[in-house]
């Protein structure tokens, strides 16, 4: 019996997702363990460290290391790195694309150091450059905490290396575990050393976090046969194309944190920076939860697929409009209820006694002003990943670039000028998301000739229809409860609010799309019902995933 056990999840690990959909289910089954480990660790930074300067500038202190990795890792993983690797594998070539990958991760791992050593000695002069508004003794903190996360990222690096090469094999499930791991190594942090160590425990927790995460795939990694040889060769495989491909998203990247780290520089100036950046970080974090869970997991899953099809214009476009209504449908109920129950979200998750009532209500003002946004969001993802497809770059550099420059110019005229505060900067980051995804879905539709079907536009707005009934569904009852039935002072009381208005809401988004002849609903429907139905559907799904290709 232990044995029968132990072999049914080796196999659910070592299973490879065959479709988007079935893929993208799976990402977002570890994205959501991944999330409420996360939520718990936001929780246990709240409950100790509350609303305060400290936290600020501990959640400031990763900004550099992130755009550090961004930069240089993500974006050539992203662009790159994985759109060729799966190419030799789809030639049969994987001995070739092993040498490729030992090449591309050595010269990654050696540029990423040596910054990395830059960074970590003069970690006092970047910080004051980044965050000037913050007082001595912040920045000299924010110094400290920034030379423990670069240690940290190091050991992310490569574990997201492992990440790539592991997708690339349609292996999504450790992947998306392993990648879970990352915030359980923060919360051990926490945990473990917050008593004699105060605000430097969760940056110890990164190093570890980063070590499980890394350690987790590295059995997976094996069992494809991908060893690790150092060798700095890119001559033959294309290094002129590897550069092509890589420095648009790159540089859009760069750009992308660059505005990260000039928001934080314009926040730095605000009354009480350190608390001001606190609240806009956690505003920002529960925003991004339906980004992360739909808008990430749906284009990861699809890109593969759509790299594979980039010579097959109809199979592309109907993979992409497959995805773009499906992730819509998902998304953007989510961004309703996080627009409409935006207080008792926040009380919720954040509501622990060092997390005051202003605070809760600046945070619940921010994060609806982020929501209106989500859907754009998350749709630049895949929009983003089929130009990548494409092994085009340029444009989403360009269109990312032109809504960075709107955010960080409103801002800073609002800021110093008329004396804004941390609800303007959500405005103008929202206002630029929107931007960004109009400019995108109009040149891809250029780029592969104009979708000649397009239902999955229709099926859109009536999908947005239906989401605006949604946020009335929800809001009549909140009201109403709040103000006749529930005490909502009690944490039961309002689980039970939120649950019940949720549900109502939820139910008249599901019949709308059902009645208005949404093909997401149904097939929804269909696959959260314990019947053979769901694995039909899943095979039937528009994009499937190779078969061939792979050892396991």
């Amino acid at each position: 019996m232990p044995t029968d056990l132990l072999k049914k999840g080796l196999n659910i690990l070592l299973r490879r997702q065959t479709n988007i959909l079935s893929a993208a289910f799976v990402l977002m089954g570890t994205v959501i363990f991944s999330q409420i480990l996360g939520l718990f660790r936001q929780r246990l930074l709240v409950g100790i460290y509350g609303a305060s300067n400290s936290l600020g500038v501990y959640l400031a202190s990763s900004r550099l290391p992130d755009l550090l990795f961004q930069v240089i890792i993500a974006g050539a993983i992203s662009s790159s790195f994985i759109p060729i690797f799966a190419d030799f594998l789809s030639k049969n070539e994987e001995k070739e694309g092993f040498k490729f990958a030992s090449s591309f991760i050595t010269i990654g791992i050696l540029i990423f150091l040596v910054i990395s050593i830059i960074l970590f000695i003069f970690s006092p002069f970047f910080v004051y450059i980044v965050a000037p508004g913050f007082s001595s003794t912040d920045l000299n903190l924010m110094s400290n905490l920034m030379r423990i996360i670069i240690l940290g990222e190091i050991i992310f690096m490569l574990a997201s290396f492992f990440s790539a090469i592991l997708q690339c094999y349609n292996h999504f499930f450790i992947t998306g575990i392993a990648a879970s791991f990352y915030n359980l190594g923060i919360i051990l942090g926490i945990i473990l050393f917050y008593k004699n160590f105060g605000i430097y425990a969760p940056a110890i927790g990164v190093i570890i976090g980063s070590l499980l995460f890394a350690i987790l795939q590295i059995p997976f990694v094996k069992i494809v046969g991908f060893k690790l040889n150092v060798n700095f060769d890119f001559k033959n495989f294309g290094f002129k194309q590897i550069f092509n491909l890589m420095w648009p998203r790159t540089t859009y990247l760069a750009i992308s944190q660059i505005g990260t780290i000039i928001t934080l520089f314009l926040i730095s100036f605000l009354h009480d920076a350190g608390r001001s950046y606190a609240i806009f970080d956690y505003a920002l974090i529960l925003a991004f939860a339906p980004v992360g869970l739909i808008g990430q997991s749906l284009s990861q899953a699809a890109f593969p697929i759509l790299s594979r099809e980039r010579n097959k214009l109809d199979e592309f476009k109907a993979t992409f409009s497959s995805s773009f209504t499906q992730m819509l449908y998902l998304v953007l109920p989510l961004s309703v209820v996080l627009i409409v129950l935006r207080i008792p979200v926040v009380r919720l998750i954040y509501g622990a006694y060092r997390f005051d009532w202003e605070a809760t209500v600046l945070t619940g003002k921010t994060l609806a002003i982020l929501s209106i946004s989500l859907f754009a969001q998350s749709l630049i993802y895949l929009i983003s990943k089929a130009f990548y497809a494409l092994h085009d770059t340029r444009t989403p550099l360009i269109a990312g670039m032109i809504a960075t420059v709107v955010m960080l110019v409103g801002s800073f005229i609002t800021i110093f000028y008329f004396k804004g505060n941390i609800q303007t900067v959500a405005w103008f980051y929202t206002l630029s998301n929107l931007i960004n995804f109009i400019i995108l879905i109009i040149c891809l539709n250029y780029s592969v000739g104009g979708f000649k079907n397009l239902l999955f536009m229709k099926s859109s707005w009536k999908i947005f229809f239906a989401a605006f009934c949604l946020g009335i569904a929800l809001y009549i009852p909140i009201k109403l409860l709040d103000q006749l039935v529930f005490d909502t002072t009690k944490t039961i009381n309002l689980l039970m609010l939120t649950g019940v208005s949720s549900a109502c809401g939820f139910a008249i988004y599901l019949f709308l799309t059902w009645f208005l002849n949404v093909k997401e609903a149904s097939t929804f429907i269909l696959l959260f019902k314990k019947i053979g139905n769901a694995k039909d559907i899943l095979r039937k799904t528009d994009a499937v995933a190779d078969p061939a290709r792979v050892k396991v």
